[in-house]
C-alpha cells in the first residue's frame, strides 16, 4: 500500500550548511508520469554535489528541491506506458543516479556523448531526489543494482563510483601507470580500488588524516598532503576536491605527457598558471562532466567483478543535515549514506 504522504528534506533557502538550509516537510507522494517509476527509497548516498545544492554553490534549478541522487530503492508503481519496453517490474530493486534525462536527438546524444547534452536534467537539482521516502525516476535512466551489493554499499556507487569511473577514463592512465588522487572522499576511495585492481600504482594527496589512513589500508602506495609533491612523478591525476588552488600543484606533479582530470561539478577559481612549470611537456588539463548511461552500466558490472566496496558511514534519515555537515568538514572516511526505508 502506497501512503498518501511522505517525509522529505527540502532546501528551504540555499546557504551555509551550518545555518540549516534543509527543512523536513510532509508532502504528497508523487504520482509517476509517462515513462516514470515510483521508487520507495531504501538508502541514499550523501554526495558533495548535494552540499553544493544545499549551500548554493550551484544555481537554483528547482526551488525548494529535495537533494539526493545516489538512490537505492524498490519500484512500487509505474506511470502510463509510452510504447517502449518496461525495464523493471514492481518489486525490482533499482538505482537512481545523477543523470536524469537528455533530449536523445542532439548531436551529442546521437554520438554517444549524452553527458554533454544541453537539455540534460539531473536528479536532486532539476527534480526532487532521494532525501525522501519516495522518489520518481525516468525508467530509461534507472539502473539494475548488482546483487553483489547490499542497499548501503550500493548507494555511493551510483554517483561517486560512476563519476570516478569516467574520471579514470578521462585521465588516460597508462597500463601499470602512476595515478594521483587529490581529495579522498566517496568518489576517490572507489576510484582507487578500481585502479589498484587493474594494476595501477595509486598515490593519494588529501588533507584529512582519516582519509589518508583509509587510502593506505586500501592499498595506495603513498598518502600525503595535496600541496606536497608525491614521491614519484605521476602519469595521470584526478582532482576530486572542489579546490581550484590545488590545480597548479597537481599539474606540477605530472610527468611529461601526463593528464589531470578535474572531476567535480563545482570548482573554486584556478590561480594563474606558469606555462613552463605547469603546462609544458605536453601536460593535459581536462574536465569531467556528468556521465553517460553506458558509463554507469560498465562501472556497476566492473565494480561487482573486481570486488569494489564502498566504505560507508550510515546516518538515519532524520540526520541528513548532520551528514552534510560531516562532509563539509572534509575529514571523510569513505561515503555517508542515509538509511531511509
Amino acid at each position: 500500500m502506497i501512503p498518501e504522504t511522505m517525509q522529505a528534506w527540502r532546501v528551504r533557502e540555499p546557504g551555509p550548511i551550518g545555518r540549516g538550509p534543509l527543512e523536513l516537510v510532509e508532502v504528497p507522494v508523487p504520482a509517476p508520469g509517462p515513462g516514470e517509476v515510483l521508487v520507495r527509497v531504501l538508502t541514499c548516498g550523501v554526495c558533495r554535489t548535494d552540499l553544493h545544492v544545499a549551500e548554493g554553490d550551484l544555481p537554483v534549478h528547482h526551488p525548494q528541491v529535495t537533494p539526493g541522487h545516489e538512490i537505492v530503492g524498490i519500484v512500487v508503481a509505474h506511470g502510463p506506458a509510452t510504447g517502449g519496453p518496461q525495464r523493471f517490474a514492481v518489486g525490482d530493486r533499482v538505482g537512481v543516479a545523477w543523470l536524469r534525462s537528455t533530449c536523445g536527438h542532439c548531436r551529442h546524444c546521437r554520438s554517444g556523448r549524452e553527458n554533454l547534452c544541453a537539455a540534460s536534467r539531473y536528479t536532486g537539482w532539476d527534480a526532487h531526489g532521494g532525501y525522501a521516502e519516495y522518489a520518481l525516476a525516468p525508467e530509461a535512466y534507472a539502473y539494475r543494482v548488482p546483487d553483489a551489493f547490499d542497499d548501503l554499499a550500493a548507494a555511493p556507487l551510483l554517483c561517486a563510483g560512476i563519476i570516478g569511473y569516467r574520471a579514470l577514463r578521462r585521465a588516460n592512465v597508462p597500463p601499470g601507470g602512476r595515478l594521483g588522487l587529490y581529495g579522498f572522499g566517496g568518489s576517490a576511495h572507489l576510484t582507487a580500488q578500481l585502479a589498484i585492481a587493474q594494476g595501477v600504482e595509486v598515490h593519494v594527496l588529501t588533507r584529512g588524516d582519516a582519509a589518508r589512513a583509509l587510502a593506505l589500508r586500501l592499498g595506495a602506495a603513498s598518502a600525503g598532503d595535496a600541496r606536497d609533491l608525491p614521491p614519484v612523478p605521476l602519469d595521470s591525476a584526478i582532482l576530486f576536491a572542489p579546490a581550484g588552488d590545488i590545480v597548479p600543484f597537481a599539474l606540477e606533479a605530472l610527468a611529461p605527457g601526463g593528464t589531470l582530470a578535474v572531476a567535480g561539478i563545482h570548482l573554486s577559481d584556478i590561480p594563474e598558471l606558469n606555462y613552463a612549470r605547469h603546462v609544458f611537456h605536453e601536460r593535459t588539463l581536462t574536465s569531467v562532466e556528468s556521465n553517460t548511461r553506458r558509463d554507469g552500466e560498465e562501472f556497476l558490472a566492473l565494480a561487482a567483478r573486481l570486488g569494489v566496496r564502498a566504505h560507508t558511514t550510515e546516518y538515519p534519515f532524520a540526520d541528513a543535515p548532520r551528514a552534510l555537515e560531516y562532509l563539509a568538514r572534509g575529514d571523510v572516511e569513505g561515503a555517508g549514506v542515509l538509511r531511509i526505508g
